[in-house]
């Protein structure tokens, strides 16, 4: 049983945190936070150890009431790894901090590949970072990206991918994001960095992606169009994706014709914050004209990283060699179709 310490309990932190828990070959040691907030108190009432990052505010969680089992310190000292899902501008202030200490961590996409040197994703690249002291889950982007790509590069092989991403402004509680009325080319410039952070986790891709900021806050949504190596049925490219866990082809005729539907639908899973750890594509939209392969997918950004994240930490302890078999292991305990 391995000890995996979380490290930042936000957005992405408090869903991998119950994601480790549910895991029966690792065990949580606990979650830090900056300050008592609610999710300070939300994260002890469901029973996780919570630990100080910054000791100096010991006593205003003890003002507010609730309850900490010491610092991130003594945290990341009773790891044999740590999920840093901290703010961006913090990552290399804490390598350097975990390297003291001995133990191994994993990165969130908002860091640079550079950090680490070493970016993941369960189906593309498993094995470069088993055993490995550091590594880093790629974005949401980039993790919807590889799922839907990779099955197909696999099936009939990819010599091109255009794609254009269309972002979220911000996630639900950031009241602070925007734009509020408008669409925003972000980067203004081409290409955007998905193309170049997919390339860290599928090796040699040519893709080329622009991005957009719009006023949503409920998923992120590709539009991709992908020049195929060798001819292939549609049919064929249908089997795959329907056959490929963490993907799901959902039919806009069902009532799923939107992002705004494909949460409904989540919420309808009986899933927890309607996480949806799937990446869904509109089966109506997969074409195939003159060898390219067109089709439109979204992104749950809130979630998809979360079971890479717990692949991420299988591969890195050496528990198991095998990325389908962790895939598996990690599907079957969250509840992922």
């Amino acid at each position: 049983m391995k000890l995996v310490a979380i490290n930042g309990y936000g957005t992405i932190g408090k869903r991998v945190a119950i994601a480790v828990s549910s895991q029966d070959d690792m065990k949580l040691v606990g979650v830090s936070k900056t300050k008592p907030d609610f999710e300070a108190r939300m994260a002890v009432e469901k029973g996780h150890d919570l630990y100080i990052t910054i000791p100096e505010r010991e006593k205003l969680f003890d003002q507010a009431g609730i309850e900490i089992a010491g610092t991130a310190d003594e945290m990341i000292a009773e790891s044999d790894i740590v999920v840093d899902c901290t703010p961006g501008n913090v990552g290399p202030e804490n390598l350097d901090k975990y390297k003291k200490a001995g133990v191994k961590a994993i990165y969130q996409g908002g860091e640079d590949h550079d950090l680490t040197g070493l970016s993941f994703n369960s189906f593309s690249n498993y094995d470069d970072s088993y055993g490995a002291d550091y590594s880093r889950v790629v974005s949401c982007n980039t993790t919807g990206l590889t799922r839907s790509l990779k099955p197909i590069d696999d099936l009939c092989g990819v010599k091109k991918i255009r794609a254009v991403m269309v972002r979220r402004g911000g996630d639900p509680s950031q009241v602070n994001k925007g734009p509020i009325n408008a669409i925003v080319p972000n980067p203004p410039t081409i290409p955007s960095h998905h193309g170049p952070d997919l390339k860290t986790v599928m090796y040699g891709v040519d893709i080329t992606t622009v991005a957009l900021l719009v006023p949503t806050t409920l998923m992120h949504q590709h539009n991709l169009m992908v020049e195929l190596k060798n001819d292939v049925a549609l049919d064929d490219v249908i089997d795959v994706l329907e056959n490929r866990s963490r993907v799901l082809l959902l039919n806009a005729k069902e009532g799923l014709g939107s992002t705004a539907e494909f949460m409904e639908y989540a919420k309808e899973l009986g899933r927890s914050r309607n996480d949806l750890f799937e990446i869904p594509i509109w089966k109506e939209s997969l074409n195939i004209v003159d060898g390219e392969l067109f089709y439109m997918q979204a992104v749950h950004q809130e979630s998809d990283v979360v079971p890479e994240n717990v692949d991420a930490i299988r591969a890195m302890l050496e528990l198991e060699s095998d990325n389908e078999k962790s895939i598996e292991k990690t599907n079957k305990a969250m509840g992922i179709l």
